[in-house]
C-alpha cells in the first residue's frame, strides 16, 4: 500500500515555481479551499475564483479597508527607513481601488487599449519583432527573454507612452525592480523594499518632468491623451497620472514577457505541438497564444479583501480576511476545461482567467495578445528546429510565473 505525501501548498518553495501544476492538481481534488499557514484560504476551482472576481459587493481590491492596514502599514513604513517619503498610500494605481474611483480612471486610460487601438500597432509591433529576430538570426540561437520577450513589450509600452528612445534602458531598469512589488511583502528584506521605493521615487520623477514636456509639447501618445483629459476637468490629479503611467509601465509588459517565454518552452516541451504550428503559423498562432495563457498562465494568482461576511465553495469567509484565487489552478480545472493537462494548440478557448474576470479584467489583454501572437507566429515562420541549448531559469516571483533565462537554437529560413 502507497501512502500519499501530505498535501502542501507553499509558493515559496522553488519546487513550486518550476511545476506548480501537480501541485494544482491535487488540490482540486482534495482541498479546493485550502487553508494556508498564513491564514489565507486559496481556491482553485474555477468558479470560485470566478466569483470572488465578480462579487464587488463582499470583495475589495483596495487593502486600505483591511482592518489591519494600519499596522501593516506602519510596519511597512518602518523597514522603508528614509525612504518611507517615497512610498505614498494614497499614491497607488487604479488595479488596486474600488468603483467609483476604479471606474472612472479606468475609463479613461482605456481607449489606449481597446481592440481598434491595438489592432493599429500590430504594423509596428510587427516591425520591432523582425528587428529584434533580424538580430540573432545568422547566430543560430537565441536568449528568447534578453532578445525577444524582454524588448518588445517594453519598446511598445515606451512608444505609446511617448518615452523617448534613449531613455527606455532606465524604464527596464525600474520595471525589473517594481515588478517584485505585485508579490506579498512578507519575509521580504528591509534592503529590497528600499529598492523598489527608491525605483517609485525615480520614477516619479521621470514622469513628473516627462508630464511637464508633454502640456508644453502634446504628441500622439497616451500620456498626452491622458493629460488632456486631466486639464479638461476634476477626472484626474497629477497624482493619479503619474500612478497610471507607471502601472502602465509595469503591467504594460511584464506578463507579456512571461507568456511569449513561456509559449516557447511550452513548445520545445510538447514537439508534436511545435511541428503543427510550424506548418500554419498563422492559423495557430492564436490558438497557441490562448492555450498557453490557459495552461502556464504568466499571472498564477490574484487576491480580495473581503468587506462583508459571506460563503464560498462551501467556506465561511469573514470580513477583513484576505482569499487568495489559484489562476493556474482554476484554468486546469476539470469542470471547465476537458482534459485540462493537455497542451493542445487546437483547443482554441479563451474562457480562462489568466486576465482576471469582471471589472478588473486586464486592460492590456489585446495588447498582450497581439505581441505573443506576431511575436510567435513570426518566431515559427523564420526559424526551425527549435531546441534547448541550456536548462532554462525561473523568475524568483510568486505572482507572476515566467523565465528568466531560456536559450534556444533553431535553423534561420
Amino acid at each position: 500500500m502507497t501512502i500519499a505525501e501530505p498535501l502542501v501548498f507553499n509558493p515559496l518553495d522553488p519546487a513550486f515555481r518550476v511545476n506548480p501544476y501537480p501541485t494544482y492538481k491535487r488540490l482540486l481534488q482534495e482541498a479546493p479551499v485550502y487553508q494556508t499557514v498564513f491564514g489565507v484560504p486559496a481556491f482553485s476551482r474555477y468558479d470560485d475564483c470566478q466569483l470572488l472576481m465578480k462579487d464587488h459587493k463582499h470583495f475589495s481590491n483596495d487593502d486600505r479597508k483591511s482592518p489591519f492596514y494600519g499596522a501593516q502599514r506602519e510596519a511597512f513604513t518602518t523597514a522603508l527607513g528614509d525612504y518611507a517619503d517615497q512610498v505614498n498610500q494614497n499614491d497607488r494605481p487604479f488595479l488596486f481601488m474600488d468603483p467609483p474611483d476604479h471606474t472612472r480612471l479606468r475609463r479613461l486610460v482605456n481607449l489606449a487599449f481597446t481592440p481598434r487601438a491595438v489592432e493599429a500597432l500590430r504594423p509596428r509591433i510587427q516591425a520591432i519583432v523582425d528587428e529584434l529576430l533580424d538580430a540573432v538570426a545568422s547566430k543560430g540561437e537565441m536568449e528568447v527573454i534578453n532578445d525577444l520577450a524582454y524588448p518588445l513589450p517594453v519598446r511598445v509600452i515606451c512608444e505609446m507612452l511617448g518615452v523617448p528612445e534613449e531613455d527606455h534602458p532606465e524604464f527596464s531598469r525600474w520595471s525589473k525592480v517594481l515588478v517584485k512589488s505585485l508579490d506579498p511583502d512578507i519575509g521580504v528584506a528591509p534592503e529590497e523594499l528600499q529598492r523598489r521605493a527608491k525605483a517609485i521615487g525615480e520614477s516619479k520623477e521621470y514622469f513628473r518632468g516627462l508630464i511637464a514636456r508633454r502640456r508644453q509639447d502634446p504628441r500622439d501618445d497616451i500620456l498626452s491623451a491622458l493629460i488632456a483629459a486631466e486639464e479638461e476637468g476634476d477626472k484626474m490629479d497629477e497624482t493619479e497620472l503619474i500612478s497610471i503611467s507607471r502601472l502602465i509601465l509595469v503591467a504594460g509588459h511584464e506578463t507579456t514577457v512571461n507568456l511569449i517565454g513561456n509559449a516557447v518552452f511550452q513548445m520545445l516541451k510538447h514537439p508534436e505541438a511545435l511541428a503543427l504550428f510550424q506548418s500554419d503559423p498563422r492559423k495557430h498562432a492564436r490558438g497557441v497564444t490562448e492555450e498557453v495563457l490557459r495552461c502556464d498562465p504568466p499571472v498564477q494568482f490574484n487576491g480580495r479583501l473581503c468587506v462583508e461576511s459571506t460563503e464560498v465553495g462551501g467556506s465561511k469567509i469573514e470580513a477583513g480576511q484576505f482569499v487568495l484565487m489559484l489562476l493556474g489552478a482554476a484554468n486546469r480545472d476539470p469542470a471547465k476545461f476537458e482534459n485540462p493537462d493537455l497542451f493542445d494548440i487546437t483547443r482554441n478557448d479563451d474562457r480562462h482567467l489568466a486576465f482576471g474576470y469582471g471589472i478588473h479584467f486586464c486592460l492590456g489583454a489585446p495588447l498582450a495578445r497581439a505581441e505573443g501572437e506576431i511575436a510567435l507566429r513570426t518566431m515559427a515562420e523564420r526559424f526551425s528546429d527549435w531546441r534547448l541549448l541550456a536548462e532554462p531559469v525561473y523568475k524568483e516571483m510568486i505572482t507572476l510565473r515566467g523565465l528568466d533565462s531560456l536559450r534556444v537554437g533553431f535553423k534561420a529560413a
